[in-house]
């Protein structure tokens, strides 16, 4: 395989027809939540519980993530379990980061209670750390999981979009547009920070979605000072106020608005941090989709055998992706994205 060409397509088409060996009979699944909860994880939880039960699999809900598997919060799930979920934000599983998991000793224990109820596989919703820890335990113990992309993030390889990213950047946008009225009254700067970790993607589309000047965002960083750049050019006679969002990433927003007091002390500058409201709310159609058919295609997935694959969604087709290349694999943002801002931004 190594020798093979480097396509995703090539890649996953072949991964497919290898990975389907050993096919064992799944009678039952469990499902968890873990790490950031992110918009559409509840639609995504509904399409496997229905699509599991649909394929006379049982079900058992995994609560608050690893941390609950560890201590034994399952509970079986029902098709009445999942009802009135599809249009609610955060999680009904719950969700809860683990230190515990993160050890041999840990693992060993969310295996125990996997092997006590009887759950041939396993299927995790989460974004990078929740798939790690999902390969770890792939391969401790033989066990099948599939890894579904629930990240706000959306910088999991493989995959165009991640479960919550569509309905955080709609948040992000909205936040943005009630900002901007108080940014042209003062005639103020206004350095926006929003999430994404090491990724640009919230940051780039929702300035281009909402009208920014400009976005400062980790895959842009290079010898040129973007600040620079901005106040060079988006600071006209014309136009005293300005919006510019930022990636959370080294020191957000505070950290650029420092730099113009100091730096450019003729501008009136105001910092906005958005923080875990963008992370709520009811899931956009777009996201309702693509969890419901994520969860759908994760059961399919196991049907046909597979294990150790995340289900992802490229030019609106299903795909399956080695969780190992989702989680450690760059995911590239487009540079027309930012060509696109700078000339809109003038």
């Amino acid at each position: 395989m190594d020798n093979l060409p480097k396509t995703d397509y090539m890649y996953i088409c072949v991964y497919k027809i290898q990975n389907k060996c050993n096919i064992m009979e799944i009678k039952t699944i469990g499902v968890l939540t873990s790490g950031g909860d992110a918009p559409g994880m509840n639609a995504c939880i509904r399409a496997v519980t229905r699509a599991a039960i649909y394929q006379h699999w049982k079900v058992y809900g995994i609560y608050r993530g690893w941390e609950g598997l560890i201590n034994d919060e399952v509970r079986e799930l029902t098709t009445e379990s999942v009802s009135n979920t599809i249009q609610r934000g955060g999680t009904i599983l719950k969700t809860a980061r683990s230190e515990e998991f993160r050890k041999p000793e840990g693992r060993k224990k969310a295996h125990e209670t996997l092997v006590k109820y009887g759950i041939d596989a396993l299927i995790v919703i989460g974004g990078n750390g929740s798939l790690s820890g999902a390969l770890e335990l792939a391969k401790e113990y033989d066990f099948p999981v599939i890894g579904l992309p629930g990240t706000i993030d959306n910088d999991l390889y493989g995959t165009d979009s991640t479960i919550g990213y569509d309905t955080a950047l709609n948040t992000i946008v909205q936040c943005v547009d009630k900002i901007r009225d108080t940014a042209t009254s003062h005639d103020r700067i206004f350095f926006v920070e929003v999430m994404g970790r090491d990724a640009g993607f919230l940051t780039q589309n929702s300035a281009i979605a909402a009208g920014a000047e400009a976005a400062i965002i980790p895959e842009d960083c290079t010898d040129i000072d973007q600040l620079a750049t901005f106040i060079g050019r988006g600071i006209r006679k014309s136009k005293n106020s300005s919006i510019v969002l930022v990636s959370e990433k080294d020191g957000g927003a505070m950290h650029y608005a420092d730099r113009v007091r100091k730096e450019y002390p003729q501008y009136d500058v105001r910092v906005s941090i958005l923080g875990h409201l963008q992370r709520g709310g009811t899931p956009t159609a777009y996201d309702r989709i693509l969890s419901s058919r994520l969860g759908v295609a994760a059961i399919e997935a196991l049907n046909e055998g597979q294990r150790n694959i995340m289900v992802g969604i490229k030019n609106d087709q299903i795909v399956y992706v080695p969780i190992a290349r989702a989680i450690k694999w760059d995911k590239p943002i487009d540079k027309e994205l930012i060509h696109v801002l700078g000339v809109l931004s003038i």
